[in-house]
Order: structure tokens, then C-alpha cells, then sequence
């Protein structure tokens, strides 16, 4: 067994050699929708594109609502990696592949039933309907791939290794982009070409992931009597609160996608387009969130409650530095940025239009959005996940949704004030994540002392 321990040395050199890879690791996966949008508006119209934004859109928010349930599994193996406990981790990985199985296997059968009622929720333009429902139906049929690439990745966290991940998602990414080109351009199969290249790129990561996974940590298996009913209760507890989390806020964004559908096929191109720029931005703030969870959660295993509170603090010193420089390049460089990914069509220059008003303002998110990431992954560390789920659903029934349908009500003719509505509802999760922290410091051990050991 080799697990990455991060109890002691350094933190920030620490907290930096687990998030770079697992950085670029996140990259190299939403480089899979990148692909698919960038490589549809060379060879398709708006129509083609927003099949895919809407489609691609659903499939992030099924994928992180599983990498939320799979924290669980992260927390859980982190904290027998910090205590020490072989047979715990073994027990962990078991318990984890038997739970996640089941759930890919429920969610693939609900997910190709719904197909066509989830296109006409989403309230898809006619002009995309067929296309949205083909690329849907593709990947829904690949969602075994997903979970099991989540799966494997959290237990990879688990372990305090980001690095391997790292190869095989590479390598399924250079597939992908072949696959995008071949089945998108040449081939002619439009979004659903984009949807097989997407699903096959998955289970060669998935491939890859499992033969690295059993080769570097071979006791995991060995030592495991199988699946433990008081294991899988852990990992339901931390992951199903971050789960539902997840899952509402993709839902906020899902209604906001709706009501840029319901006002024409060019408001809705470029707020897909601007989601999926931001989905990319917001790497940062999720490899830190991962990284706080997954060191916080090793800290909290051997007693070092110091490390967890400046692992913390580090985590959003680097969030909020990188937030502020994505919001200052992006009042410039915002119609360029989305003049990126539409080449076709009559509407171009109203698409990239409103495209730019969209991001100028929804690039302020990067800000508050990193902190508060930072704090769920704290709070799950110490089993207090449902504090993210809290702060999360009272933000999106406040601002979150009824700021993005006022915004569409009273501002009809720009996208500025409704790229407001995710910004103010990040602000508002930072400020009752400091007032829970701050309420909970002692029961977790982490009021400062004099001459804390965590100023290394």
C-alpha cells in the first residue's frame, strides 16, 4: 500500500504537490465538454450548440452530484490514512465499489427512461430538440463510465494520490478530442457523434484508472473481507448531504438554463457557452475544495486539528487570489473568449454579445465561490457536511433563482444583471460559512492556541 500521508512537513507545499495534479487532472475532464462545444460551433449552428451546451450541461451536474456522494468515500479513506489503519482503507474501497455500483446501475435505467421528458423540461428550443435528445440519450447509456471514473478517482484521493489520475485522464482526453473531430466533422454526427466520442474517452479513463488502482494499491483489495454495512452508513452520511448540495446548485443553474432557453436560441447559445467557461474557471476552486477535504480529513484522522485550520485558510487565500485575477481579464477579454466557441451562423454577432455580458458579471463568482468551496470540503472533512448543504439551498432560493428570472423579467435587452444572480448567492454562502466556523471552532478542536505549530 502506498498512500500519500500530509500530517506532516509544509502544508502549503503539501496542499500544492495533491491540487496541481489533481488541477490539471479536472482539466483534462471538462476539456471532454470543451472538446465537444468548441469542435460542434466549427462544424454546426446554433442549434447543434446549444444541443450540446444544454446536454453537456446535465451531464456536469449527474457528474458532480456522484463526485459529491463519492467525498464520502474520500473523507473515510483519508481518515484511515491519517489514523494509520490499513484495514480500514481496505474495508472503505470495498464498501465504496459496492454502493456505487448499485447507484450507477438505477441511475443508467431512470436516466434512458426520462430521456425525452427531461429535453421538453428543460424547455430545449424546437430547433435542438432532436439533437439534445440524442446526445442525452448517449451519455446517459455511459453513466456506468462516470461513476465508476469518480469512484476510482475518490478513492485515489482518498489515498493522498492525484498523480496517477492524472495519466489516465491525459490519455482518455487525446482519444476524446480524435473522436470529437472524426465522429463531428468528417463523419457529419453532430452532437451525438460528440456524445459517443465523450462516452468512449470515459471508459478508456475508467480503463486505465482501475489497472493503476489494483497495481500501486494492491492491499486495498487483498485485505478487504468485503462490503460493511457500517462503512457504507459513513459514506452515505458525508456524501449524500454534499450530493444534494451538489445537486441543487446545478439544479439553479439547470432553471437559469431554462429561462435563457425560453428567450430564444441566442440568449440560450451564450449562456451555455458562458456555463461552460465558468464550469472550466471553477477548476481551481474545485481542485481546492477536493484538497481541503481530502488533507483536512487526513489531519482530522491523526489528531492534528492545527494542520486542518490552516489547510483551510490556505485554500482560500489561494481562491480568492485566483477569483480576483479571472474577474479583471475577463472585462477585456470576454467577447473573445466566447467568440471561441460559435464560427456558423447569422446570429453570431448577438451571440457573442450577449455571451460577453453574461461572463463580465458571472466572473465574479470565481471570487466567493472559491471560499465557500473551501469550507464545504473543511465541513465534510469533520463530518459536518450537511452545513454545506445548508448554506448552499438557502443561497439559491434567495438570490441564486430569483435573481436570474428578475434579471430576464426587467432587463429583457442585456445578460449583465443576470450573470449578478450566482455572485450574490455565492456572497451570501461565504458569510453563514464564517458564522457556522466560527460557532463550531471549539467542538472541533480547532480554537487557536498561543504558538499554534500550524505557522510552519
Amino acid at each position: 500500500m502506498q498512500e500519500n500521508t500530509f500530517t506532516q512537513g509544509n502544508i502549503v507545499r503539501g496542499m500544492l504537490r495533491f491540487s496541481i495534479p489533481y488541477l490539471i487532472t479536472c482539466f483534462l475532464q471538462t476539456f471532454y465538454g470543451m472538446a465537444d462545444l468548441f469542435i460542434v460551433g466549427q462544424f454546426n449552428g446554433a442549434a447543434s450548440i446549444t444541443a450540446v451546451s444544454v446536454g453537456s450541461q446535465l451531464m456536469h451536474m449527474l457528474t458532480v452530484v456522484i463526485a459529491g456522494f463519492a467525498m464520502g468515500s474520500t473523507v473515510l479513506i483519508g481518515r484511515s490514512v491519517g489514523a494509520g489503519d490499513r484495514r480500514g482503507i481496505a474495508g472503505a474501497v470495498s464498501t465504496t465499489f459496492a454502493v456505487f455500483g448499485a447507484l450507477a446501475l438505477g441511475l443508467t435505467l431512470l436516466l434512458l427512461v426520462l430521456t425525452f421528458p427531461i429535453v421538453y423540461l428543460l424547455k430545449v428550443p424546437a430547433e435542438a430538440v432532436s439533437e439534445a435528445a440524442s446526445y442525452m440519450r448517449i451519455c446517459f447509456a455511459g453513466v456506468l463510465f462516470i461513476t465508476a471514473y469518480n469512484v476510482v478517482s475518490a478513492i485515489f484521493r482518498g489515498l493522498g494520490d492525484t498523480r496517477r489520475p492524472m495519466y489516465y485522464v491525459a490519455a482518455a482526453g487525446v482519444v476524446n478530442i480524435g473522436l470529437d473531430w472524426l465522429l463531428v466533422g468528417p463523419l457529419g454526427l453532430g452532437a451525438a457523434g460528440a456524445a459517443a466520442a465523450t462516452v468512449v474517452s470515459q471508459g478508456i479513463s475508467v480503463l486505465l484508472g482501475l489497472i493503476a488502482l489494483k497495481k500501486y494499491h494492491t492491499d486495498a483489495f487483498r485485505r478487504s473481507a468485503g462490503p460493511d454495512r457500517e462503512d457504507a452508513g459513513k459514506i452515505v452520511r458525508v456524501g449524500l448531504p454534499i450530493a444534494l448540495q451538489e445537486g441543487l446548485i446545478q439544479v439553479s443553474f439547470l432553471v437559469i438554463t431554462m429561462i435563457a432557453n425560453s428567450r430564444g436560441v441566442e440568449v440560450a447559445a451564450a449562456v451555455g457557452i458562458v456555463e461552460k467557461v465558468i464550469s472550466f474557471l471553477f477548476l481551481v476552486p474545485s481542485a481546492m475544495l477536493s484538497t481541503v477535504s481530502a488533507l483536512s480529513a487526513q489531519n482530522a484522522g491523526a489528531g492534528r486539528h492545527d494542520r486542518s485550520r490552516r489547510v483551510l485558510k490556505v485554500g482560500c487565500q489561494i481562491c480568492v487570489g485566483f477569483g480576483a485575477v479571472v474577474f479583471i481579464l475577463c472585462q477585456p477579454l470576454a467577447p473573445r473568449i466566447v467568440s471561441l466557441f460559435v464560427k456558423k451562423g447569422d446570429n453570431i454577432e448577438t451571440v457573442v454579445r450577449l455571451g460577453a455580458e453574461y461572463l463580465r458579471t458571472y466572473s465574479l463568482d470565481c471570487i466567493f465561490a472559491g471560499i465557500h468551496f473551501c469550507f464545504s470540503g473543511f465541513f465534510s472533512a469533520y463530518g459536518k457536511s450537511g452545513y454545506s448543504f445548508l448554506h448552499n439551498i438557502i443561497s439559491i432560493i434567495t438570490f441564486r433563482i430569483p435573481g436570474a428570472w428578475a434579471a430576464a423579467v426587467f432587463f429583457p435587452a442585456t445578460l449583465y444583471p443576470m450573470g449578478l444572480a450566482a455572485p450574490m448567492g455565492s456572497l451570501l454562502s461565504v458569510l453563514i460559512c464564517l458564522y457556522l466556523y466560527r460557532r463550531g471552532r471549539e467542538n472541533w478542536g480547532l480554537q487557536p492556541q498561543k504558538g499554534d505549530p500550524d505557522k510552519r
